[in-house]
């Protein structure tokens, strides 16, 4: 863990180093720097001392030369941070005095300075021990939950696949699955290259056989053996032979990319100690593009402390219980941690969904790239077994007993129409921001206005606080001068540039792109050479004050770097729509939901109300209250409508597609589309986008409401031509329930 631990602090040339962004406190860069002890430490650096807790209690209790000392921390502020703090709380939970235990040392060093902090962080804290409750009573800052991590859809969702197979046919299986998984990430574009993990039970030697059996397997593998396993029928397995042969990928080149894709070379077994330490930095960068490993051979090495995302299957080569009195053994509560170590969510971004660290097809359970949101845990078929893990697996809280799943179904009638046939929806699409209409800073949006610097004056005195029942009065020197920035001396302009990272000429010329030099940046009218600051206060020498001038012109460039970075995004949303099909977009789909989520409830009488109108496609919402509301609302508007429009159609937006908002590209999911069409035969037909929204999120979402307007004002009156038919694009304000009056007015408004 110390070897990983600073190869993400230290080491920029790691996939998972967290300062990629340049560290920046007070217009400062900061570095992170490894130390033995706190003794001659660079005070404008962060300073980590990196050690286990066992070492650290060594060293405290011993006599060591530059060993960290109890002295260091009495005269350096220091904050401790304990990952996997259960580890320390020997005293407490034996309920005695122990004075050269871990959490005396801990409790010793905490205690040496009244600033010192301590932070501690586990996934296991133990609740059911009274003594531990006490100690952290008033303690504990927050409680996150796995679970909760899971249902906030942060995590793989795990999937136990059974099967009466034996061992070498359950491999065979999970190695199908895995490559499935890379192939169906390289036909999105998505960087992937999947892992899979071997278990044994108790012994390195069952390990070693294990790895042995496999690369016999590997090396005289056949299309006959990849065949045998298409007679499985686990509904994952035979979607992957699916894609296998619409991609037109035999069995036999199947052969060839399992026997080149998990060759000897990319096989890693992490047994031995001496194994753990030589491969650790390999184990921590699985996900790097140069480390070629794809299959790992453990036996119980990894179950904690083992941060890796692209883990995609685990494979469990034996077949014993240890289960007692019907609760889950040691060893499949192991198995279990383990899982959860290989459940984190492997990142990755779509142009309709930029949240890289979420799972986005709990919405879509039939979408193609769902398998790449779930860690495939392979078993033999036994149901004690499979009973036994899944309790094991929601005690961890890697699966939720509350789940349920959901069928959103178009209207068979609806399927058959001209509309969903041959109807279009104009969607837009997210781009890289062009930044080359920019030339000059008030092109994103710095004002042009003085900058004022106050110059303390030195002068000062005393009043009385009341005097006569008056406020005292308090003089101010208001002596003032204004200098053009182009007027300050090169060098005190230049200087003030070199200590902020935000201007270096790289970073500028990224927003800028029009900007030749730094010295064009200095005097030209459109950059700081049209700029100006306002020196107030003791000025009588400004001529010669060139600390003044610096500190002023240091103040100057952070409002700016402030007014830039409020406006730039990296990327934007088209102004061009492009026609996509109503059959393409509009599908039927599973949805999962916790069960206790008030989407999740089955709403039967909503369903018969919608059951009788033609006009909504869907057999039901799957939605909020706010939503369901605006459906029997316009149910209520329907009448007039028909009157002027044919061919009405509410479609529910459930994941279907995503609009991005023109200034940041923002993605955003409206709640339905409304399409009517004029009965007066100008084959106009309107499209708009609608969003139900409770008056709590209203002012959160209010960028959502501004890009509607926007929609409407560039596209509600030039319409879109596609073949013999016009199309508007209407972006209506946010529907509230207790303001129906004014959407109704609104919706009126813009159908004219």
């Amino acid at each position: 863990m110390i070897e990983k631990t600073k190869d993400n602090f230290l080491n920029p040339a790691s996939i998972k180093y967290l300062f990629n962004q340049e560290l920046v406190i007070g217009n400062r860069r900061v570095r992170v720097s490894p130390v033995d002890n706190f003794e001659g430490v660079n005070p404008s650096d962060i300073n980590i001392c990196f050690t286990t807790i066992q070492k650290l209690h060594s060293d405290l209790t011993g006599q060591k030369e530059n060993a960290i000392t109890f002295e260091d921390f009495r005269k350096h502020k220091v904050v401790l941070i304990a990952d996997e703090a259960h580890h320390m709380n020997v005293k407490t939970k034996a309920q005695t005095e122990l004075f050269e235990s871990w959490e005396n040392s801990v409790e010793r060093i905490f205690t040496r300075n009244e600033d010192n902090l301590l932070l501690e962080f586990t996934a296991t804290h133990d609740y059911a021990t009274p003594a531990m409750v006490e100690k952290y009573r008033n303690k504990v800052i927050i409680r996150y939950n796995l679970l909760q991590f899971r249902n906030d859809r942060f995590s793989k969702d795990v999937v136990i696949v059974q099967s009466d197979f034996d061992q070498q046919e359950r491999i065979l299986q999970a190695l199908i699955l895995n490559q499935y998984k890379q192939a169906v990430a390289a036909k999105y574009r998505i960087n992937l290259k999947p892992v899979i993990l071997f278990k044994a039970q108790r012994t390195i030697a069952q390990s070693l056989e294990n790895k042995a059996e496999f690369h016999k397997l590997i090396d005289g593998l056949t299309a006959r053996q990849i065949a045998s396993i298409r007679k499985s029928n686990i509904p994952i397995v035979q979607l992957a032979f699916r894609f296998f042969d619409e991609d037109k990928i035999s069995d036999g080149q199947l052969v060839e990319r399992l026997k080149r894709e998990f060759h000897k070379d990319f096989c890693l077994s992490v047994n031995e100690e001496v194994e753990k330490e030589q491969y650790q930095i390999l184990l921590n960068s699985l996900e790097d593009k140069n480390n070629r490993l794809r299959a790992i051979f453990a036996v119980q090495k990894l179950n904690e402390g083992w941060d890796v995302l692209n883990l995609f299957d685990i494979v469990r080569c034996y077949e014993a219980r240890d289960a007692r009195f019907g609760q889950p053994g040691r060893t499949t509560i192991s198995e279990a941690q383990l899982i959860g170590r290989g459940a984190r969510y492997f990142p990755f971004t779509l142009p309709e969904h930029n949240d890289r660290f979420r799972r986005k097809f709990d919405g879509d359970l039939e979408h193609e790239l769902r398998v790449l949101e779930e860690l495939h845990y392979h078993s033999i078929n036994d149901s004690r077994y499979i009973a036994e893990i899944r309790a094991a697996l929601i005690e961890q809280g890697m699966m939720d007993e509350r789940e349920v799943t959901r069928e959103l179904k178009l209207k068979e009638p609806f399927k058959k129409t001209d509309f969903y046939k041959y109807g279009v929806v104009w969607l837009n699409d997210r781009q890289p921001k062009d930044y080359q209409r920019i030339r000059s800073f008030a092109d994103l949006g710095v004002k042009k206005r003085n900058y004022t610097h106050v110059i303390a004056t030195g002068h000062g005195g005393a009043t009385v606080a009341l005097e006569n029942g008056e406020k005292g009065a308090v003089v101010k020197d208001e002596i003032r001068q204004d200098v053009k920035v182009r007027d300050i001396e090169r060098n005190v302009v230049q200087s003030a540039l070199a200590r902020d990272p935000f201007f270096t000429f790289a970073s500028l010329k990224r927003y800028f792109p029009h900007l030749d030099s730094m010295r064009d940046l200095i005097t030209s009218e459109d950059y700081l050479g049209g700029l100006e600051i306002t020196f107030q206060g003791n000025v009588y020498r400004l001529d010669d004050n060139r600390p003044e001038k610096l500190a002023a012109m240091l103040g100057l460039l952070s409002q700016i770097e402030a007014e830039i970075r409020q406006q730039v995004t990296d990327y934007e949303g088209t102004r061009d729509f492009r026609r996509d099909w109503v059959r393409e977009v509009f599908k039927d789909k599973v949805l999962k939901f916790d069960a206790q989520n008030p989407r999740a409830a089955d709403d039967a009488q909503f369903e018969h109300f919608v059951s009788a109108k033609d006009w909504f496609a869907f057999n039901t919402v799957y939605g909020t209250s706010e939503e369901k509301a605006f459906v029997r609302m316009l149910d209520r508007q329907m009448q007039k409508l028909q009157a002027q429009y044919e061919q009405i159609y509410l479609l529910r937006n459930e994941g279907h597609f995503a609009i991005y908002n023109f200034a940041d590209g923002q993605a955003f999911q409206p709640d339905f589309v409304l399409f009517l069409r004029e009965k007066s035969g100008k084959l106009l037909i309107y499209q708009l986008f609608i969003e139900p929204k409770g008056r709590h999120l209203k002012e959160y979402d209010r960028w959502k409401e501004t890009f509607l307007k926007k929609i409407t004002s560039e596209f509600g009156g030039k319409p879109l031509t596609f073949e013999d038919k016009k199309y508007r694009l209407i972006g209506v304000p946010f529907f509230n329930n207790e303001d129906e009056n004014q959407f109704r007015a609104s919706l009126e408004s813009v159908l004219h």
